[in-house]
């Protein structure tokens, strides 16, 4: 069973923030304006908790979750991110996201290989929550599309970065 212990430091810290790089890809794809955003990033946070009673997201996403429980799980995780994306467009953030879920789904592979179906499996399963949260396009939230082109396209992306496709 994958546990923190199984990774370093740096290894582990980019594992942490995999839950909101993979929501954070989906919502780069087509910012839905503040309220959409703020819809989006609920939807990562609630895909996040929600893995704590789920056994079929694996050990190591129950990791996570325990780890962010504490404010100082969450700082690395937040910390991570904006040393990886600050400065960045939102096209070149998403490309650095994709990147570095790539580097995250080899480290699981290597490491614990044991949990990484499930593991990869329940972050394209974040992603998909996110896109799902928001309408795209409408206005003052009638109309509009749930899940845009942009947004399933950039899911697809994930599950590449993932293998999980």
């Amino acid at each position: 069973m994958a546990i923190k212990a199984n990774f370093g430091d740096d290894e582990w810290k980019l594992i942490l923030g995999s839950p909101f790089m993979a929501g954070m890809a989906v919502t780069l794809a087509e910012p839905s304006g503040l309220w959409g955003i703020f819809k989006e990033s609920l939807a990562s946070g609630q895909a996040l908790l929600g893995a704590k009673g789920d056994g079929k997201a694996g050990a190591l996403a129950q990791a996570i979750v325990a780890d962010m429980e504490g404010s100082e799980g969450r700082g690395e995780a937040r910390e991570t991110l904006r040393a990886e994306l600050a400065g960045k467009s939102p096209a070149d953030a998403k490309q650095s996201i994709l990147a570095m879920l790539t580097r995250v789904a080899a480290i699981v592979d290597a490491k614990a290989p044991a949990e990484a179906p499930a593991f990869k499996t329940w972050l394209s399963q974040v992603a998909e929550a996110v896109a799902n949260a928001s309408s795209e396009g409408g206005f003052m939230g009638f109309g509009g599309t749930q899940v845009s082109a942009a947004e399933t396209a950039t899911l697809t992306d994930v599950a590449k970065a993932l293998r999980a496709a």
